[in-house]
């Protein structure tokens, strides 16, 4: 920032320079940051109080205020038994994506970190998928490797063990689509999450680990659970945060997987999230008060998740 000389100037001029600084300073500083702001009051915060509006509303048919029902409509989506399902089979997902997909994401940064060659190479191949939409992705894994038949890429390999065809997305025993729905979102989030982690390791000075081996600990074991882990803390914890609130909001593998028009058609009962139910009510049942409800208890229920997190793990930014 560029300083003025006031010396020798009138007390009136240097104010009259100081305040037009400053009204210079404010202006630029909306000019950049007022369309942010304007965006995420229009198209984030907006629709949120309008969902919350809604709610309250029976709106049924169509989108408007017309009859007041109060907590009428929170009280059918908790008692509502597919919800209560929808929410069971959602925790059931978390509960495994979420520390499979971190230890993974883990396992892979250590590896690329301590590659002898080729750690560039292996870093973009992991980040690929991530520019892969989730739809796009979620078609090639039911219509291609996961498609049931003999030709899918998952039963050729199984053909080669000689074992028979399995019908991935189906009524098969054991529930083989989960392993469906678990792999695609793997495969899609591995790489970026690796990417985090592994940008935290190298952030880690280089001495702090030839002071360690000076005091004897030689194991790479060591190392890592001293020194690497606890200085990746904050990195760990947003991303374990991050994972809870994606998969409390998985909505396309399940919908493009179990739903659609191809053989998987109406699968859907076999495993159906709450934002897919939700999906259901509003654009099928065109019950908009319902799923606006449905839509401000899940929100509810990913900050309540997050803040239990956040204060069981100590919280994000503490100091090692």
């Amino acid at each position: 920032m560029t300083t003025v000389s006031t010396r020798g100037l009138p007390l009136a001029r240097v104010r009259r320079a100081l305040t037009t600084r400053r009204w210079r300073n404010n202006l630029v500083f909306w000019a950049m940051v007022g369309p942010l702001l304007i965006g995420t009051m229009l198209f984030s915060f907006g629709p949120l109080l309008w969902g919350l509006l809604v709610s309250l509303f029976e709106s049924r048919l169509r989108i408007d205020l017309d009859r007041f029902v109060g907590l009428e409509n929170y009280c059918y989506v908790l008692t509502n038994e597919a919800f209560l399902k929808s929410l069971w089979t959602v925790v059931v997902f978390a509960a495994f994506i979420v520390p499979t997909t971190f230890c993974l994401a883990m396992l892979l940064a250590v590896l690329v970190q301590n590659a002898a060659f080729g750690r560039a190479f292996f870093r973009s191949i992991f980040f690929i998928p991530t520019a892969v939409s989730y739809v796009i992705a979620s078609l090639i894994w039911r219509m291609s490797i996961f498609s049931g038949l003999p030709y899918g890429v998952a039963n050729q390999v199984l053909w080669l063990f000689k074992v028979q065809p399995i019908p991935w997305i189906g009524l098969a025993q054991p529930p083989v689509y989960w392993l469906v729905l678990v792999s695609v979102r793997l495969w899609l989030q591995l790489g970026f999450q690796m990417i985090l982690l592994l940008a935290a390791m190298q952030d880690i000075s280089p001495e702090l680990y030839e002071a360690a081996r000076v005091d004897g600990a030689e194991s790479k074991w060591l190392l890592f659970r001293n020194i690497t882990l606890p200085l990746i803390r904050n990195t760990s914890m947003f991303l374990i945060i991050m994972n809870i609130i994606h998969a409390f909001n998985a909505f396309a593998e399940f919908f493009n997987i179990l739903g659609g028009t191809m053989s998987s058609a109406g699968m859907l009962r076999l495993a159906r999230p709450p934002l897919v139910w939700l999906y259901q009510v509003a654009m099928n049942e065109q019950r908009y008060g319902i799923a606006s409800a449905g839509g401000v208890i899940v929100g509810l229920m990913i900050i309540l998740f997050t803040v239990v997190q956040t204060k069981l793990s100590g919280g994000l930014g503490r100091e090692i």
